[in-house]
């Protein structure tokens, strides 16, 4: 059976060696880093020590709403160090995805600002940004409305504005076996610090995928794209690498499939209840998401470091 090790319950000789094991650490950021505009306490002073003791960190995100350089002041503004460099964002590799493929035609996107300014940037042409409300209650004039022609790529992020027009446009366009089809990410729900259950990008995607009839290409975590994206860069050792996160279905999945190190933190999504089930369950499926090792918080991760330095 497949267990989980708690990286408190590892000796000091244990630690060492688990660290020395590393040269890269990944990390998703909302979860495990902050909630919102929460910092996680200690999660800054721990990826500061790493950095300190020569590890390459890399902050991976499936959250498409800012760019890298609105990523960057966030974290300064949070008490982070992170330059554009070591930020790898979905809404950047959508939008080199696209351009590496040539993609020269107009994309209908459902998304946000974000988004929309990486692929901007990457002088992708594209609309639909921003709200698109129904406009009237008679059926027939809704469902027999008049789009764009010529529309090549949809690519879904999230959108605090989707609508049924929005659905009916993406369905439209995507009857045509020609039309790419994009998303950022399946992630169900956002780990936020209210009480409230916050619909992911996952919940958007599903649906158009619903209405299409059509499976888009995923992006982000658990997506190996993201990986292959930060390697090409950055010529990373997947044996030598971490990836820390705090939803096993993207964070810990995406780890594995690439070939890295695991750790969960419970401060997000998932929980240790939840490692437990999928420790003792038949299925198959859920043995995939049991990460090698958990820590209640990545700042529980300070102590233990700060004693290998003393």
């Amino acid at each position: 059976m497949s267990l989980a090790r708690s990286l408190k319950t590892l000796s000091m000789e244990e630690i060492r060696a688990f660290v020395a094991s590393i040269d890269y650490v990944l990390t998703d950021c909302d979860g495990v880093l902050w909630k919102e505009l929460t910092p996680i306490d200690g999660s800054a002073k721990v990826l500061s020590l790493l950095k300190s003791m020569g590890k390459k960190v890399f902050y991976v995100t499936n959250n498409s709403t800012k760019t890298r350089e609105e990523y960057v002041s966030k974290f300064e503004k949070l008490g982070f160090s992170a330059s554009k460099e070591e930020i790898v964002g979905t809404a950047r590799i959508v939008a080199t995805y696209l351009k590496d493929k040539n993609f020269t035609g107009k994309a209908y996107l459902i998304g946000s600002k974000g988004l929309g300014n990486e692929l901007s940037a990457a002088g992708i042409d594209f609309f639909g940004l921003g709200p698109d409300p129904v406009q009237t209650d008679n059926l027939p004039e809704v469902f027999d409305a008049k789009f764009e022609k010529d529309v090549s790529a949809v690519v879904v992020g999230f959108d605090l504005h989707i609508s049924y027009p929005k659905l009916l446009k993406a369905a439209t366009f995507l009857s045509n076996p020609k039309c790419l089809f994009v998303a950022t990410n399946t992630d169900e729900v956002f780990p936020a610090a209210c009480d409230n259950t916050v619909p992911g990008t996952g919940t958007l995607v599903a649906a158009v995928e619903t209405c299409s009839q059509r499976k888009a290409q995923i992006i982000g975590k658990p997506s190996t794209l993201m990986f292959s994206a930060l390697a090409k860069e950055h010529n990373i050792d997947p044996k030598r690498a971490i990836m820390i996160g705090d939803r096993a279905k993207s964070d810990i999945l995406f780890g594995k499939n690439v070939g890295m190190t695991t750790l969960l933190v419970y401060t997000g999504v998932n929980s240790k209840e939840d490692v437990e089930m999928w420790q003792t369950s038949l299925d198959p499926s859920d043995k995939l998401l049991i990460p090698d090792y958990t820590l209640d918080s990545l700042g529980d991760l300070l102590p233990l470091l700060e004693n290998l330095t003393k």
